[in-house]
């Protein structure tokens, strides 16, 4: 009897637990899953993207590059790079420079292609206007010509009363002359000053370079040599060091530089509204004070002056 007692507990025991495990299951599928990470991503209202702050500059213009031909010695100098982000922020402009001696610089505006002249001889550029090709000439700044050499000086350049009677002693003392050769408004400054001009076939201490005056600079370095270089390609360049500047802002020395649209009369495709945007803007007040102020923290010393 005793053992058909337990057997009838035991059973009721196994139908209990049964019954337990079949409300748990039913009680799991009734309740909702927990929401994962991404679900509550997707359930949640999406948020605004953030956006960068506008940059304030300037909208880019219909025909946004000028194609700027300019002398070397803006270039060399670092004047242009200094100047050519202002320029470009404040008007949506990009410039596409070429530079070299004025004579090319100006024969690129002759064949059409360049917008605008950025040079430094006044008759090259009095007679590229009379042929038609630029309706004026803007002068708009100077810096000036300065004669280097070697430090002992043997012609005795530093004592000289002005660039001629400086030349004159370098001729006549037969010392090494580099000149630009190239037509360049440098080399057309220097055949100016001299009172009988040098024949390179036959002056052996005439040296003919064809070579912008960073190259000439090298090669006066080279054969410590005189050469007669604008003052602030010289303090900007990397050997200055191995020469001294000797003479300096005599009036014969005075370099001009000026602005040339080309005309579209001439070339019809020039981009004259943004040649006339880029003399503009070198008119306006923050490019006479950039212009004004290059070279100070650099060199102790103003390096151009606006007219």
């Amino acid at each position: 009897m005793k053992k058909i007692t337990s057997l009838f507990l035991l059973l009721i025991l196994v139908l209990g637990m049964t019954s337990c495990s079949s409300s748990s299951q039913s009680a799991a599928s009734e309740t909702p899953a927990a929401s994962t990470p991404e679900a509550a991503t997707e359930a949640s209202p999406s948020e605004p993207e953030a956006t960068e702050p506008e940059q304030d500059t300037a909208e880019a213009p219909e025909n946004p590059i000028i194609r700027l031909s300019t002398t070397t010695s803006v270039n060399d100098s670092g004047l242009l790079p200094y100047l050519q982000p202002a320029f470009e922020a404040d008007t949506g402009y990009k410039l596409e420079i070429t530079s070299a001696g004025t004579g090319a610089a100006i024969e690129k505006g002759r064949t059409g292609d360049a917008d605008l002249l950025l040079v430094h001889a006044k008759a090259s550029e009095e007679e590229f206007i009379a042929e038609g090709y630029a309706p004026e000439r803007i002068p708009f700044m100077y810096n000036f010509f300065v004669i280097v050499g070697p430090t002992d000086d043997p012609a005795g350049v530093a004592s000289s009363e002005n660039a001629s009677s400086a030349f004159k002693a370098i001729a006549e003392g037969g010392y090494t002359f580099i000149s630009r050769g190239d037509d360049s408004g440098t080399h057309k400054a220097e055949l100016k000053i001299w009172e009988t001009e040098p024949n390179p076939e036959t002056d052996k201490w005439y040296v003919s370079a064809g070579a912008g005056v960073g190259a000439c600079i090298n090669m006066a370095s080279e054969q410590q040599a005189y050469v007669l270089t604008d003052k602030a390609t010289y303090l900007s360049h990397e050997l200055k060091d191995t020469l001294s500047l000797l003479l300096e802002k005599s009036d014969e020395m005075k370099n001009t530089y000026s602005m040339l649209a080309v005309s579209p009369d001439k070339w019809p495709d020039t981009n004259i509204d943004g040649a006339n945007a880029f003399i503009e803007w070198m008119l306006s007040d923050k490019a006479t004070q950039m212009i004004n102020e290059y070279g100070i923290a650099e060199y102790g010393e103003q390096l151009f002056f606006v007219e």
